[in-house]
């Protein structure tokens, strides 16, 4: 029998859409990472200027083939079911409140009220709808802010990430009220520092005019760019991380119930999982 959770949520994965965001989430990990990574002899590191168009023009392919399946959400074995009408509805609705949400606190300290709304309705409405949400939200918030350039597809899979590990918190089907949105705001916090930190890795290498003392240094052993990279997020952007992860973890805890039950009866009217049954 099918749980109440079950049934709000439009996009369940499949093995196929599993698979593709295990991969995705390796070659991004490797696409933020590769300066702590990367071996001495690797050839980013001989490469390490070209290294960020390389990865800028491989990630979007990716993300689009990756949306494609869960969107399309069939399988060899047809087990898996994709976005129908009603689910792109949800998700354009979504996507252009988080994008609309992001340019209020844009350059105020840090404050970004949309990693809130992502998180609860990657909450309710679970990691492959999540993961979708987070990227098309972000890339939408960038046409209204214009910012648009080779970071945008390293924010689209971090914010598809947090989103989908939003969906993918224990207590789904039983949680609520107090505990749940306690959870939330821990899990908020948390993704909120962890982003900004994931964007510092993407644009720490290329950054001129830094001290030696915080520069990044091609080739240099993880034990010598570590403490440089700590030392660069804790001096730049800390200050932004903080707020960012304050203000989500303070709307979960006061707004995130009427939220999450106005998410979870938007699933439960659309009836997703619901079969057509045409009779003549």
């Amino acid at each position: 029998m099918s749980t109440p959770e079950a049934l709000a949520r439009p996009v369940p994965l499949g093995r196929r859409s599993i698979a593709l965001l295990v991969l995705i989430s390796a070659i991004g990990v490797a696409a933020f990472g590769w300066p702590l990574l990367a071996d001495r002899s690797s050839a980013l590191v001989g490469h390490s200027a070209d290294a960020p168009w390389l990865f800028a023009m491989l990630m979007p392919l990716l993300l689009a083939v990756v949306i494609a399946q869960i969107s399309e959400g069939r399988s060899a074995g047809g087990g898996e079911r994709g976005l129908d009408a009603k689910a792109v509805a949800l998700l354009g609705v979504l996507a252009a409140a988080g994008a609309a949400l992001r340019p209020l606190g844009a350059g105020t300290a840090g404050l970004e009220p949309m990693f809130f709304l992502m998180v609860l309705a990657g909450r309710v409405l679970g990691p492959g709808f999540g993961f979708v949400l987070g990227s098309v939200s972000m890339f939408a918030s960038a046409l209204l802010t214009a910012g648009v350039g080779p970071w945008l597809p390293f924010q689209m899979l971090s914010m598809g990430w947090v989103c989908l590990g939003a969906g993918l918190l224990p207590g789904a089907a039983s949680l609520r009220g107090v505990r749940e949105r306690a959870l939330l705001a821990g899990y908020g916090s948390l993704a909120a520092v962890a982003y900004g930190t994931v964007m510092n890795l993407q644009g720490w290498p290329y950054i001129g005019g830094l001290s030696s003392s915080i520069a990044f240094v091609p080739g240099d052993p993880l034990s010598a760019n570590l403490p440089r990279f700590i030392t660069y997020c804790l001096t730049t952007s800390l200050g932004w991380d903080l707020p960012r992860a304050a203000l989500t973890a303070v709307l979960c805890l006061t707004v995130g119930g009427p939220v999450l039950r106005a998410l979870r009866r938007a699933g439960r009217r659309a009836a997703f999982t619901a079969t057509a049954d045409f009779r003549p």
